[in-house]
């Protein structure tokens, strides 16, 4: 987020009072006890502030916990993967109930809501924290995702190669508390404004999936 801000900041000097409007709903996770048959799963695709609300938005997830994973390091925590040095990449642990949202389609809302195709990068967040990777806990999720890239793979729908890492599980670990539900909390931020909530509607509009109303 941090290398895109002095260029919002000048926008915001530039537009003045004029910030964007919106009418996208920020759904918030419900933080309570898991019910017997939740199952978990991870991605990174960026800023976690945008991932968070693009997964807590679909039907069927309960929270989206913004967090690092993918790494090494032990306890990080935002400045330390920042650096680059910790392996880790800016995470979401999504938490659902495969009665009403499969794998599948949380494998599709997670290709559908970034470009996969960049790099340890997305957009103007440049660095390692910020690469695409699909995380796998089992086999069959494995398969599930290679399948989805396959698919968007055939069906051309980028000119660059899928750069998205599918990794197995291994840990992840909470971001600061400030992170979660950043930008329900905070709207007024222009990284927000500017970048998050614009994204989050493109994927709305262009996503074929349940969402909550």
């Amino acid at each position: 987020m941090k290398s895109i801000l002095a260029t919002i900041f000048s926008i915001v000097v530039f537009a003045g009072c004029a910030r964007p409007q919106t009418d996208a709903k920020i759904f918030p996770g419900v933080n309570e006890k898991a019910s017997t048959n939740e199952a978990v799963a991870t991605f990174a695709e960026g800023c976690f502030w945008h991932t968070e609300i693009v997964f807590q938005s679909l039907v069927g997830v309960r929270d989206a916990v913004s967090g690092y994973a993918g790494g090494t390091a032990t306890n990080p925590d935002y400045e330390k993967v920042g650096s680059g040095e910790t392996g880790h990449a800016e995470s979401v642990q999504v938490y659902y109930d495969p009665s009403k949202i499969s794998f599948e389609t949380l494998v599709k809302a997670f290709f559908a809501s970034h470009d996969p195709t960049q790099i340890n990068r997305q957009g103007n967040d440049v660095g390692t924290q910020y690469r695409s990777i699909a995380f796998y806990r089992n086999e069959k999720e494995k398969q599930i995702i290679e399948a989805e890239m396959k698919r968007i793979t055939d069906g051309k729908k980028y000119a660059g190669k899928i750069a998205t890492e599918v990794k197995p599980f291994a840990k992840f670990y909470p971001a600061e508390e400030y992170h979660q539900e950043y930008i329900l909390h905070h709207p007024e931020n222009p990284y927000v404004q500017n970048v998050s909530i614009p994204d989050f509607e493109r994927f709305r509009k262009e996503f074929k999936g349940n969402f909550k109303s």
